[in-house]
């Protein structure tokens, strides 16, 4: 299973710190957990500029800049993981704009929700990897 590798506590969210998921890391006890942080495969720094992803696909910061290849290349890098893993399942960071999951922010920097997935979750279920977030996993959805 690939997860989110700021879930099991990788300090590697663009603020540089971790967003720790007990319920996630308790996915150990039963499941082999793969840790993947897309942004940073993609070749960003840790910490780095906040960005969404706009309406038209791309990601770009607040100040404007275009980061969209680099997501793509992250993107790509975990599902090459999850192929390489044979992993069905991907737990991924809730509303990030590589691994949202039918909740993402909406590219103003409001912190407004909107329907949509990031760049890595698109590219996992495209290539037919499950994708739940970590509030899910909280949920009990995913056994």
């Amino acid at each position: 299973m690939v997860v989110s590798a700021c879930l099991l506590g990788a300090c590697c969210n663009h603020r540089g710190g971790a967003s720790p998921s007990a319920a996630v890391a308790a996915l150990a006890a039963d499941h082999r957990l793969i840790p993947v942080c897309p942004e940073v495969a993609g070749g960003l720094a840790t910490p780095r500029p906040e960005a969404e992803r706009q309406p038209d696909g791309k990601v770009s910061t607040a100040g404007g800049c275009d980061v969209t290849k680099a997501y793509e290349r992250g993107a790509a890098h975990a599902v090459a993981v999850a192929q390489a893993a044979g992993a069905a399942t991907a737990v991924l960071k809730a509303r990030s704009p590589s691994c949202g999951s039918g909740r993402i922010y909406d590219g103003t920097f409001t912190r407004t929700l909107t329907s949509g997935d990031g760049v890595t979750a698109a590219a996992l279920s495209a290539a037919g990897v499950r994708v739940l977030d970590e509030d899910a996993v909280a949920a009990g959805l995913l056994r």
